[in-house]
């Protein structure tokens, strides 16, 4: 019965591992608590109406940050790729429409990996500190994903 109760879906409709989480951190929760909407970066830290408290919250602020960080850099990289092009032979513009749509492609595969993961661990680990989640945090780890993204895209001796 046990697992049972902790394999439903949580309210947001989000996988068992997190409904567990959610269920651990909920006897914690204040009763008027709603998830603040996104992006929600206040000016002022530390203002309890707008912290995260659940693990999904969490989870799903990280990988919204995450994916917007990504989908502006692959953009950023694939415009680039689209002006080097300018003057060449005008055959090649007619697969180059193509350049931005992988690079978004491949920007939300990879921040959906990233944003996920680190999503849940840094929420994992807010919850078992019991402390409530600023929503600066993810928008910190949004930036954190693309520059190690960034920084691993070099070949560097001893690099990443």
């Amino acid at each position: 019965m046990q697992g049972a109760q902790h394999a439903k879906r949580s309210p947001a409709g989000d996988g068992p591992f997190v409904a567990l989480m959610d269920d651990l951190a909920s006897n914690e929760l204040p009763k008027h608590y709603v998830r603040p909407p996104f992006p929600s970066l206040h000016p002022r830290l530390g203002n309890s109406e707008w912290d995260l408290r659940r693990l999904s919250d969490m989870w799903r602020f990280t990988l919204l940050w995450t994916l917007i960080m990504y989908a502006l850099f692959h953009l950023g990289a694939a415009s680039i790729a689209l002006v080097m092009q300018i003057g060449k032979r005008r055959a090649n513009w007619r697969y180059l429409w193509m350049v931005p749509l992988l690079y978004l492609a491949m920007a939300g595969v990879e921040a959906l990996l990233a944003g996920s993961i680190v999503g849940l661990i840094v929420g994992a680990v807010y919850i078992a500190g019991h402390y409530p989640m600023s929503p600066w945090i993810p928008f910190f780890w949004g930036w954190i994903n693309v520059l190690v993204l960034v920084v691993s895209s070099f070949s560097i001796q001893g690099g990443l």
